[in-house]
């Protein structure tokens, strides 16, 4: 799933190569990702991209005052095409598309997603507040205004795991089941920590980790053409997805909790003071 530092570099790739063209036409093949009609997506055809950004792991682009926001969900991508084909668009193949912006000077790009689930969502608004998970939202971890003292406003009275917390995009936005373990990871905390045992220098140490995790993960996207930023964040992770494998900073062997549609890894020595954590279902919480 896209998260915050590929949804930044996807918003400065386009920003960089849309910005400026107008939008010759939209084609949608996936209707149920089309989650608005007033004003209809065709509104957007002879308008201009006038800037691209962020909510969150939402992408916006602006557009002479209308708003196209995309949320890529599990399974989307955007995928960039310098010269986009004249003929007629047909559904289906391995990464089915669900829409095609076309521009002005023939190149664009196709919002796709596989897998039999589908998530992705795409709005048409004159506002992006009209949104509703844009709405929502919590603030944004790279936000200057997103401090420490921010942080321990947001676990004080938590009784949540700190895992769930940080992926609950209404308390903090932008962060999902990666960048979650990786940020746990780097912080040295149990993915089951209950958010408000946080003692002031845990707060602090966790900030720490978050800004820098995201910040880094950002840095290291900057960029790169879309179809390289899914590698680069693979590349990237140091605990996430790497069950099996070797703690790059201690050497204990990382380790995984599986749930019902996802699942966490984690270094023992690193988070858990060497304890392995049971299936969640079956175990104690760990403090």
């Amino acid at each position: 799933m896209p998260e915050l530092p590929e949804v930044e570099a996807l918003a400065g790739f386009l920003r960089e190569r849309a910005t400026g063209h107008a939008v010759a036409r939209v084609d949608v093949l996936a209707i149920s990702a089309l989650k608005t009609y007033d004003p209809p997506v065709s509104a957007l055809g002879g308008l201009t991209v006038t800037g691209v950004t962020r909510h969150g792991k939402f992408l916006d682009l602006d557009i002479d005052g209308l708003h196209l926001v995309v949320h890529l969900a599990r399974a989307g991508w955007l995928r960039w095409r310098e010269e986009l084909p004249t003929r007629p668009v047909r559904p289906g193949g391995k990464n089915p598309l669900a829409l095609r912006v076309h521009l002005d000077d023939g190149s664009g790009f196709d919002l796709t997603e596989a897998g039999t689930k589908k998530g992705l969502a795409v709005y048409v608004v004159r506002d992006p507040q009209e949104v509703p998970g844009v709405a929502s939202l919590g603030p944004d971890p790279l936000d200057e205004t997103f401090t420490a003292d921010t942080l321990r406003d947001i676990v004080q009275g938590k009784r949540t795991q700190i895992k769930g917390l940080l992926r609950d995009q209404k308390i903090i936005a932008g962060i999902g089941n990666a960048y979650s373990d990786e940020v746990l990871h780097a912080a040295r905390m149990s993915p089951f920590k209950i958010a408000s045992s946080l003692t002031d220098e845990d707060v602090e140490t966790l900030h720490r980790a978050i800004v820098e995790t995201l910040g880094d993960a950002v840095e290291r996207s900057r960029g790169l053409a879309a179809q390289d930023l899914k590698g680069e964040k693979k590349t990237g992770l140091r605990v996430h997805a790497r069950t099996g494998q070797k703690c790059p900073v201690c050497g204990d062997t990382i380790r995984e909790v599986s749930f019902a549609d996802s699942s966490l890894q984690y270094c023992p020595t690193c988070q858990t003071g060497g304890k392995p954590l049971a299936d969640r279902r079956l175990s104690r919480l760990l403090k």
